[in-house]
């Protein structure tokens, strides 16, 4: 199971500390960190994505400190990276390839946001034929406003994203449901 699983990091950078919409799972990124320090005691592969902006006066323009991974969630060495500057980080990248080549066929996604880049990179990876799990504890998203004029709750847009990706892309699992479903060919993600 280890060689053939990845946890892939979605947009967890400075810039998304500094968003001005309220926001829901205030303890994503605890679970995001327990998740990676399991996934790196157990070998499991790990990809960090990171959103750069085509745009110069957007804080996820390269040479922004927005732009930077969050401190306790920052790359290994070897640990792979890849860039984006659309929502799917399938697209204009080499993430299928570098999974493909290493025979990897299981997908955990956690990260930002729900609706946009955790939606659409989980919907091309279930499209590719992977086996998807986006952790629901260890995603969060913002309010919106939908497309009637309403304001939503960032709970509300993650729940229907969440909705939109369950059994025809996905399984939503909670940080300990993947733990526990990865278990017993891995450790604990308490140890």
């Amino acid at each position: 199971m280890r060689a053939t699983t990845v946890l892939i990091i979605i947009d967890m950078q400075k810039g998304m500390q500094t968003y001005p919409l309220a926001r829901n799972n205030p303890q994503a990124e605890e679970n995001i960190l327990k998740l990676l320090n399991w996934a790196r005691t157990n070998d499991l592969n790990i990809v960090h994505v990171r959103h750069i902006s085509r745009t110069d006066s957007s804080v996820f323009f390269p040479g922004q400190i927005g732009a930077a991974f969050q401190d306790p969630l920052n790359p290994l060495a070897h640990e792979h990276v890849v860039e984006k500057n659309i929502p799917d980080a399938f697209i204009h990248s080499n993430l299928e390839r570098w999974l493909r080549v290493r025979d990897i066929n299981t997908l955990i996604i956690v990260g930002v946001s729900t609706e946009n880049s955790v939606e659409a990179t989980a919907r091309t990876a279930g499209n590719l034929g992977f086996s998807v799990y986006v952790v629901d504890d260890a995603c969060f998203t913002f309010d919106k406003v939908d497309y009637a004029g309403r304001k939503r709750a960032a709970q509300e847009v993650h729940n229907m994203s969440l909705a939109n990706l369950q059994g025809e892309y996905a399984q939503i699992m909670s940080a300990s449901e993947i733990v526990k479903a990865l278990q017993p060919d891995l450790k604990s993600v308490e140890q």
